[in-house]
């Protein structure tokens, strides 16, 4: 993963240097893990997570209104834009712009950096997927024999429980 960290950093680099409104960049799984981040200024495990929690969200909102699966998000603020783009089976690009961006140029950016950074996540998380199905099978360890219990006839405690009790009441006159 260290190697496709460094070519997804060059992809957030590259980027920033085609759309120079951009502040800040980063690509993060989708439960907010950041997997690689050029944000100066900004905490990027806090963004990542914030996106992660919103992009949930969205995606339910495109759900319940049927307009089927979310694809981008751009949130507007008043120094700027937020706009998260999907990165492959199961990451995300934000990215932090300016307010003076051109926001079409903006998607059309974020999106192409989205389907090329997704492509290296992804082969990035199929590689140990591949070395764990290649591993050879370890023989299943011999087991144990369970220890034998006593083949004693339980005490039945629920007859004394139930058994009728006399009371006895005493008056004073």
């Amino acid at each position: 993963m260290a190697a496709a960290q460094d070519a997804i950093l060059e992809e957030l680099r590259r980027l920033r240097a085609r759309v120079p409104q951009l502040t800040g960049a980063l690509v993060a799984d989708a439960d907010g893990l950041v997997l690689a981040q050029d944000t100066p200024g900004v905490d990027p495990e806090a963004v990542a997570a914030l996106t992660a929690a919103t992009r949930a969200l969205a995606a339910q909102l495109a759900d319940e209104t049927g307009q089927g699966d979310l694809r981008e998000l751009l949130v507007r603020g008043a120094y700027g834009y937020v706009a998260a783009y999907g990165a492959g089976a199961g990451a995300v690009v934000t990215l932090l712009a300016q307010d003076r961006v051109n926001v079409g140029r903006l998607h059309l950016e974020g999106r192409r950096a989205g389907a090329r950074i997704g492509e290296l996540v992804d082969s990035a998380l199929a590689e140990p997927a591949q070395a764990i199905t290649k591993a050879p099978a370890k023989p299943a360890p011999a087991r144990a024999r369970a220890a034998r219990t006593s083949r004693a006839k339980p005490v039945d405690t629920r007859a004394a429980a139930t058994a009728p009790t006399a009371a006895r009441t005493t008056t004073e006159s």
